[in-house]
């Protein structure tokens, strides 16, 4: 009975095991490494950069849907839309107050959250994940260097 279930994991496991090359060939691994940097502004808006799509995901901060309260109403830019770095690209209006949403990035606006035409409280619910604003093509990754590390991002919080 042993000698049948040995056989058994062990023709298993000879299938799950990745085939040997040998030494020095020119083996290229399947992985391919992603690199996601979310950067934050002074102004309370963030981006999450995917550098291999080149495209920057763009939302508010918690901090800043908590300090705007029920959110009502958000402007959004246009699709296809040249953006500059601190240029006006929306508005967020809520209950309490509107707030212009500023370019964390330069680049175009490729997408925009159609979703809080109609559920502007998105934004409240889940600010930097079902509430994004837009994607942004970066047009120049080295933007994102300029902006906020979350360490700083919570130091400017607290000054």
């Amino acid at each position: 009975m042993q000698s049948v279930l040995r056989r058994t994991v062990f023709a298993r496991a000879g299938s799950l095991t990745r085939p040997s090359r040998p030494l020095g060939s020119p083996y290229r691994s399947q992985f391919v490494r992603t690199l996601i940097t979310k950067r934050y502004t002074s102004d309370h808006e963030s981006v999450v950069f995917d550098d291999e799509t080149g495209l920057g995901v763009v939302s508010i901060t918690n901090y800043a849907q908590s300090s705007l309260g029920d959110v009502v109403f958000v402007e959004l830019p246009t699709v296809g839309s040249q953006v500059d770095q601190g240029s006006q690209i929306g508005a967020v209006e809520s209950v309490k107050a509107a707030s212009d949403i500023y370019a964390p990035v330069s680049g175009t606006v490729k997408e925009v959250n159609e979703s809080l035409s109609d559920q502007p409280a998105l934004i409240n619910k889940s600010p930097e994940d079902k509430g994004w604003l837009c994607k942004i093509q970066l047009s120049d990754p080295k933007e994102m260097e300029t902006l906020l590390t979350e360490k700083a991002y919570l130091a400017s919080l607290e000054a």
